[in-house]
């Protein structure tokens, strides 16, 4: 996984938006943010994310193929909500499997986006309550293994003066050491 500065430069949210020359982030700038990530080979994966998985409480998973093929006729519908900027009550835990794609999420108290490229082999765990969102790349194309720590669920609240003062955003900001 690759993590540098979103441009927020307009065009395409699919190409890479990486400043020139780019501003990589640090492993340490993602562990402050707790956001989290292991390199874990495609080929026989199976053992290291089930270790992750029992070591983290995730007890559900499932499949996501987020593709036109993957999702028909509510692709772009899919896309849209995917890259509308929101936060989750739960962690978003993704182990990507085959494609690629991009995670940004919001840097805090700079509110200035982080850009997460992901490929094959890579997990990415996106904390409960940091505001986020994904795209696919050029390729259009991704398939990850979803994990939960309860029932499958992904329920995304859009960023708005409620979400800001959503207890599970209030928590992630005191984690970090942010005040709300």
């Amino acid at each position: 996984m690759r993590a540098y500065y979103y441009d927020n430069l307009p065009g395409d949210q699919r190409l890479p938006h990486d400043y020139v020359p780019s501003r990589p982030v640090s492993k340490e700038t993602l562990d402050r943010l707790n956001v989290k990530y292991w390199t874990i080979p495609v080929e026989g994966y199976e053992t290291r994310v089930d270790e992750i998985a029992k070591e983290r409480g995730y007890k559900n998973r499932d499949m996501i193929n987020v593709s036109k093929e993957g999702l028909g006729e509510i692709y772009e519908d899919k896309i849209k909500t995917f890259f509308q900027e929101h936060m989750h009550e739960d962690e978003e835990i993704r182990y990507i499997l085959s494609g690629s794609g991009f995670f940004d999420v919001r840097e805090s108290p700079s509110d200035e986006w982080i850009r997460l490229a992901v490929e094959p082999g890579d997990l990415v765990v996106i904390p409960a309550g940091i505001y986020h969102r994904f795209t696919l790349d050029e390729k259009n194309q991704i398939k990850a293994l979803r994990l939960f720590q309860d029932e499958p669920k992904w329920v995304p609240h859009n960023r708005s003066s409620e979400t800001d003062v959503n207890p599970h955003r209030v928590e992630y900001l005191k984690s970090i050491g942010v005040s709300a």
